[in-house]
């Protein structure tokens, strides 16, 4: 007859499976990512649940190799995103890529609900910013690096320093670059920061230039509602 400690030890044996992922390197006993004993529909659906679930908890984006890390080596991961992104549909944020990372980001059109609560809530969007500002940084986008004369010729007005410092501050360029004319006037870049902001996963995001020059949104707008349509923040 065996004894009591040998029957525990033998319920506390990993089973197959689990000594095997553990042996190759899969990661720790305590989480599985294949879910092979789960059917395919239900294993589909739990990998979809984990995705959410941990970027809804994280405080940034994350990035796709990290959440690979969550699913199995056999899962599709953007078909994974993509079936996501569709069940998120109806609610009120949706599943964004950012700087090349994903994000749960409230949509835009209820960004003004947000900000009238006022309860320290991390609205959606960009931070505000002046029509100058907005024209400015978008200009930026384009053409950097950029010059603030360039962006002078640009906007048919001087573009002024307060202008490029609000954007500084704002994280939305940067001004380390110096351009190889006379005096090396500083040229401006976009920062990771702006396509957070904006929701974009790269420059390759940005509207056609010929959408800015229909729209009259290559001269100073009247307000900011024009160029939000046309990078996408109001739906």
């Amino acid at each position: 007859m065996r004894s009591r400690n040998a029957a525990r030890l033998e319920i506390a044996a990993p089973s197959a499976p689990r000594a095997q992922r553990r042996a190759s390197g899969q990661g720790s006993d305590l989480f599985d990512a294949e879910l092979s004993d789960l059917a395919q529909a239900m294993r589909w659906r739990e990998w979809m649940g984990r995705i959410e679930a941990a970027i809804f908890a994280s405080p940034a984006p994350i990035s796709r190799e990290s959440l690979c890390k969550l699913v199995g080596r056999d899962c599709n991961f953007d078909e994974l995103i993509s079936d996501i992104r569709d069940d998120l549909r109806a609610r009120p944020y949706e599943l964004v890529q950012v700087a090349g990372d994903y994000q749960l980001r409230t949509k835009a059109r209820y960004g003004d609900a947000i900000r009238f609560l006022n309860n320290g809530a991390r609205d959606a969007g960009p931070p505000e910013l002046t029509p100058t500002e907005l024209l400015t940084v978008t200009a930026i986008a384009y053409l950097q690096p950029a010059t603030r004369a360039e962006l002078s010729r640009l906007a048919g007005r001087e573009i002024s320093r307060d202008v490029i410092g609000a954007l500084k501050r704002h994280g939305l360029i940067d001004g380390a670059l110096r351009a190889p004319e006379p005096g090396a006037p500083y040229a401006y870049v976009t920062t990771k920061k702006f396509l957070k902001a904006f929701g974009l996963a790269s420059l390759r995001e940005l509207p056609d230039i010929e959408k800015l020059e229909d729209a009259g949104l290559l001269n100073f707008p009247t307000s900011s509602a024009g160029l939000d349509e046309v990078l996408g923040l109001r739906d």
